[in-house]
């Protein structure tokens, strides 16, 4: 199977938690590190070999698409929504642009360090597609840096998901990085909906799995998290 060189960012949310850092600003241009989250995250993605990324705007979209316009890799497309549709909602309307296989769909939010080997290559490598209809990288939630939630999902030796129960602390959190197939989405709802629906309907007929991430993962969701995020960086050096 062919490496899917393709990539959803998801950048289209309001950042409410970042204020006042986000009231003029959007989310995926706000710096860390001295560069803007969604510079990151494409300088991950081409260094994994994606050649084209789709991203979602909708708050200040303008400004991200000004931003980008310097950029010379990845090639970008943009698909930009008049009311904002969440992450399942975002990534549906963008199918036409993400063809007919499988492709990685990142958020704006998150920075990573790969382990020995690329994550996204990691993530291409473990897909098996007679079994799975999305892949998600998963950080071990006592690592995560800017992280402070009980976690997500638990994850079984052959890399079948189960949600978190009510009264645990998960073992692992999404990363905000997958591996997603359209397929997915068949019989999804139109219109604003979360990926957490997809999820859900695809833990139930067996075809959500993860795989664990073995780098370093950064969550940006609010100012103190940021002068976390940033203190860790300058700790290890983080090149991108």
């Amino acid at each position: 199977m062919s490496f899917p060189d393709t990539a959803m960012v998801l950048a289209a949310g309001f950042g409410k938690r970042l204020r006042p850092l986000t009231q003029e600003t959007p989310k995926p241009l706000v710096k860390v590190a001295n560069r803007a989250l969604i510079d990151w995250v494409l300088d991950r993605l081409v260094e994994g070999g994606v050649r084209r990324a789709v991203v979602n705007t909708h708050w200040l979209g303008e400004r991200i698409v000004e931003h980008l316009s310097h950029r010379s890799a990845p090639e970008i497309v943009y698909s930009h929504e008049e009311e904002i549709l969440e992450t399942g909602g975002g990534i549906k309307k963008a199918l036409p642009l993400l063809g007919t296989g499988r492709f990685f769909a990142v958020n704006a939010k998150i920075l990573w360090l790969d382990g020995k080997t690329n994550a996204l290559h990691r993530l291409a490598a473990a897909w098996d597609d007679a079994r799975m209809d999305a892949l998600l990288l998963l950080q071990p939630t006592a690592t995560a840096v800017g992280y402070d939630g009980q976690g997500d999902f638990a994850l079984d030796p052959q890399g079948v998901i189960r949600r978190r129960r009510e009264w645990e602390v998960s073992p692992f959190l999404y990363s905000g990085i997958q591996l997603l197939h359209p397929r997915l989405f068949d019989n999804s709802p139109d219109g604003f909906f979360s990926l957490n629906l997809l999820y859900d309907r695809a833990i139930e007929a067996g075809r959500l799995y993860g795989l664990r991430h073995d780098g370093e993962w950064y969550h940006v969701s609010t100012p103190r998290q940021l002068t976390e995020v940033e203190e860790r960086l300058a700790e290890v050096g983080f090149r991108r």
